[in-house]
Parts: C-alpha cells; sequence; structure tokens
C-alpha cells in the first residue's frame, strides 16, 4: 500500500473517531458549549512524549465529562491511540519551531506542527470561533455538523448517480466493441476514465459516512449499491488491455486515481500507464482484450481456470473461436465446463446480450 493510500485510511478511521455519536465527539461538543477551547493529541509515541513536558500523568478512562472538565486547564490533553483513555493533561508541547504554519493563533499553530512533527492525530477547539480543527501530518480538516455533511453527501450521491448511470451504458458498449473486434484504445480509456470518476466520487462520499458516524448508514447503503463491482470492472479492463508487466493491475489503477486527484491525468496518461502508446495518434489504433472480464461474468469459472485459458488463446477473439475440443484441451476445463464455456450460457449469451445493447 503506497504513502497517500495509508494515510487516506488513517484519516478515515480519524473521521470515524470523531463521528456523531462517539465519546469523543460527545466531549468535544462539551467543551464547544462551554467555550473554553482545548488541544488534544491522539497518540503516546515517543515523538509525541518527546515534545511534551510538565502537567499531570492520570491514565484514567476516557469520558465525555471527564474531557470537558479536564479542558478547562490551559494545557494539551494526551490520550492513547483509540482515545480510549485519557494519559496526561495540562502538557505543555513544544514542537520545532522552524516548520511551517498557516495558522496564526497559538494552540492551532501548536496543533499543526505536533501533528506535522510526530504524524499523530491533534485536534484544535477554537475558544473564541468554535471550530474544532483536525491536523493529522501535512493535512488539516474542518469539522462539521450533521446537517451540513448531509447536504453534502447527498449532493454527492446525486452526482455520483449521473456518473453511475453513463459508465453502465458504457460497460455495455465496450462489450459489444469487444465481440464486435472493434474496440480502440481511445475507447478503452474513455470507459476506464469514466470508473475512476465514480470510484473518486465514491472515497469522497466514504469520508463524508466516517464524519457522519451512525448518522450515515443510509448514505453508506446507497454508496454500496452504486458502486458495486465497479472496482473490479476497472481492475479487469487494465488486465485485459494492460501491455506492461512493470505493476500489477491494481497498483496501476491506485496511480491512476490519484492522478485524477490531482488533475494531472488524461486520456493520452491513462494510455501510457496501460503501456498502450505515447501519442494521440495511438488512441486510434485497435486493441484486443484478453478476456478476463467476460470471463468472469460466466458462473463458476475459477480464476485459475481463467488464466490458463488466456495463456492458451491470448484474446478473447481466440477464446470466441475456439471449438468445445479445444477447449476441452485447457488444463483444468474439461467438456462439461468447456460447453458452458462456449454455448448460450456462456461466452454466445453474453454475445448476443453486449450486441443487442450496442446496436441500440
Amino acid at each position: 500500500m503506497v504513502v497517500e493510500d495509508i494515510f487516506r485510511v488513517r484519516f478515515r478511521k480519524s473521521l470515524q473517531m470523531l463521528a456523531p455519536g462517539t465519546d469523543f465527539r460527545q466531549g468535544i461538543e462539551n467543551v464547544i458549549q462551554a467555550k473554553t477551547g482545548a488541544l488534544i493529541v491522539v497518540g503516546d509515541s515517543p515523538e509525541v512524549m518527546g515534545i511534551a513536558s510538565g502537567g499531570f500523568h492520570i491514565d484514567c478512562e476516557f469520558t465525555p465529562a471527564r474531557l470537558y472538565e479536564l479542558a478547562k486547564m490551559d494545557g494539551a490533553i494526551i490520550t492513547n491511540h483509540d482515545a480510549s483513555r485519557i494519559l496526561r493533561v495540562n502538557a505543555q508541547l513544544d514542537p520545532n519551531p522552524n516548520l511551517p504554519s498557516k495558522e496564526t493563533g497559538i494552540r492551532h499553530r501548536t496543533a499543526e506542527r505536533v501533528a506535522m512533527q510526530t504524524g499523530e492525530l491533534v485536534v484544535a477547539i477554537s475558544q473564541r470561533r468554535q471550530v474544532v480543527t483536525l491536523f493529522q501530518e501535512n493535512s488539516s480538516f474542518i469539522l462539521r455538523d450533521i446537517a451540513t455533511i448531509l447536504v453534502q453527501a447527498n449532493q454527492a450521491l446525486q452526482t455520483l448517480e449521473k456518473y453511475r448511470n453513463v459508465l453502465s451504458r458504457d460497460l455495455q458498449h465496450l462489450g459489444g466493441l469487444e465481440f464486435e473486434e472493434l474496440v480502440t484504445t481511445g475507447e478503452v480509456c474513455s470507459v476506464l476514465h469514466r470508473c475512476i470518476k465514480v470510484l473518486n466520487i465514491a472515497a469522497e462520499i466514504e469520508n463524508y459516512i466516517s464524519e457522519l458516524g451512525r448518522e450515515g448508514r443510509l448514505v453508506k447503503m446507497q454508496l454500496e449499491e452504486m458502486v458495486a463491482n465497479v472496482q473490479e470492472e476497472a481492475t479487469l479492463i487494465i488486465k485485459d488491455y494492460c501491455n506492461t508487466k512493470e505493476k500489477t493491475p491494481a497498483e496501476i489503477l491506485s496511480g491512476v486515481r490519484r492522478a485524477y486527484e490531482d488533475d494531472i491525468s488524461d486520456s493520452l496518461f491513462l494510455m501510457k500507464s496501460l503501456g498502450l502508446g505515447t501519442t494521440s495518434a495511438h488512441l486510434e489504433q485497435q486493441a484486443a482484450p484478453h478476456g478476463y472480464r467476460m470471463l468472469n461474468k460466466i458462473p463458476r469459472i475459477p480464476p485459475a481456470i481463467i488464466e490458463n485459458l488466456v495463456e492458451r488463446f491470448k484474446v478473447l477473439s481466440r477464446i470466441l473461436r475456439a471449438t468445445i475440443e479445444e477447449l476441452d484441451e485447457v488444463e483444468g476445463i474439461g467438456e462439461v465446463r468447456a460447453r458452458s464455456i462456449k454455448n448460450k450460457n456462456g461466452l454466445m449469451r453474453m454475445r448476443e446480450q453486449f450486441l443487442l445493447e450496442y446496436m441500440v
């Protein structure tokens, strides 16, 4: 797992820890209502303890009431990594003053530098503005109320639904082109582009779900229904057309998704990532799928058998033209499985369905 993905997982866990309905969130709400402010470090790593001095070691169970009472003191509160215990209170933090900071207030500037120096989650609660800011590594995030998050989550779901509907049509169209042997590199990149957009919107909604906690159950159900099999389809498309062995299909997908997040990706970038060419002229060249995506749609065909089929016939068109006897010769197939691949319940049925959609 790459560094960016590790941070994304850690940050999502931090949001879940602070979701509405949790003890941590309730404690923060109590501090906001009291208008006292607070600086809370979630984690007692050696890096944190190395910059902390003074205060009191209490090592007690975390409760909202205790957080509220202990926040009345001026210093920082330090908890363990899952915020189940309060370890130290009224501590003075002394992070590296040379670390850059965009914050102006002393509390928030200290919080940002502690997060950058230690990598731990630091929560800063503004006494005057009553705003809760999370700092972790080099990132910051302002907690929002449930109503605001729900509005944004629903807007994102509406956008996702539109993209998902278009993607469904694109996948059907690509299937028709594959059976007609008319696929171009540009078509592959276009469908993969749509898959990545759907997956990245879904990742944004997952952050909303983490923020919402128990209030996000309905949003989560809608999201799971909309993005079912999209990542698998994208991975199989890459596996079908990828012309490089330097990375696995999953690694390529992860890389291009991050590029889209940074707005540096386009069809040429996708084509280069798949090893299919380097110039716009290559977008018009024909591309032949190996057949992984279509073979995975046939029931009761194990991945090892699919690998044997692709190893033997190389591309989908040759698998389609193969006789039952030729399929039977592939290791692990057998006559019964060969007939299920070849006949009306296998590739022939799929070919009719995809071509029907393709012609509409």
